[in-house]
């Protein structure tokens, strides 16, 4: 037999919102939230970072938000012609929350960057970010694309950008493709002034990390950029170098779990 207390429920959409303040509740009233970070090391070559999670006691749903790692910027690749410039890609981003159980385990792995910095006239993509486990597969977010030089007179380089991505790929249940990274070609005779722009990370890197060259023998890409961020390219203006220019690697993935 149904009783008042078995069917006389309140939901949620009966509360009205900010209702209800916070010094109502009791200390240890309130869901158990927590935000896990897991990411490589920055400054250098990064493998990134992977490792088991297991979902603690009495969390119900989890968010997992995906950032793939940078490109890595070009280095020289001809010392008797000048170059055209493209800064690489930053990570994607990719994002899913799924309902979970005390105990279920995820295999995390935030990607990692290419081992070491770039001489050739193209970069390396970033490595990808991905979870995988208990009801939840195939989950990633690619890498950012390679920087590039490119040493024909009139051919400029061009880099891959993906802003739009459709719902569901890589099993996300919203994605977004990096910042596109920018870059122009030489002024004057094809051997003076040089700039190039590297690709952010959505919703996680802003700004920029770029170069500028007007005349410059050799110019390493030797900073550190953020996280998920593409690499800087080496760069010179003269013909005729005998030295090597390295482009620098991409930031390391970044993976961010929120359960509650």
């Amino acid at each position: 037999m149904a009783t008042y207390g078995s069917y006389k429920k309140i939901v949620a959409a009966q509360i009205p919102n900010q209702s209800i303040p916070d010094s109502a509740f009791a200390p240890g009233s309130g869901p158990k939230y927590g935000v896990l970070w897991i990411s490589g090391g920055l400054g250098g070559i990064s493998g990134g970072c992977c490792c088991l999670w297991t979902v603690p006691t009495g969390v119900k749903r989890v968010t997992f938000d995906l950032w793939g790692a940078g490109g890595n910027g070009s280095g020289f690749c001809s010392w008797d012609r000048c170059h055209h410039y493209f800064g690489a890609g930053g990570g994607m981003y990719a994002t899913r929350t799924i309902d979970v159980q005390a105990g279920w385990q995820y295999s995390i792995c935030a990607g990692g960057v290419y081992p070491c910095c770039s001489y050739e006239c193209v970069g390396c993509q970033g490595c990808a970010s991905y979870v995988n486990g208990c009801n939840l597969s195939s989950f990633c977010a690619t890498g950012g694309s390679r920087g590039c030089a490119n040493t024909a007179w009139d051919t400029m380089c061009t880099s891959e950008w993906q802003c739009c991505v459709s719902p569901g790929q890589n099993n996300s249940q919203f994605a977004m493709g990096n910042m596109a990274p920018a870059g122009t070609g030489p002024f004057a005779c094809h051997c003076y002034r040089h700039t190039w722009c590297s690709g952010t990370a959505p919703f996680l890197s802003f700004g920029t990390i770029g170069g500028h060259v007007a005349e410059c023998w050799v110019r390493c890409a030797c900073w550190t950029v953020p996280y998920a961020m593409g690499g800087g390219n080496g760069m010179t203006t003269y013909c005729g170098n005998w030295d090597n220019g390295t482009g620098q690697v991409g930031g390391t993935g970044v993976v961010k779990i929120t359960y509650v």
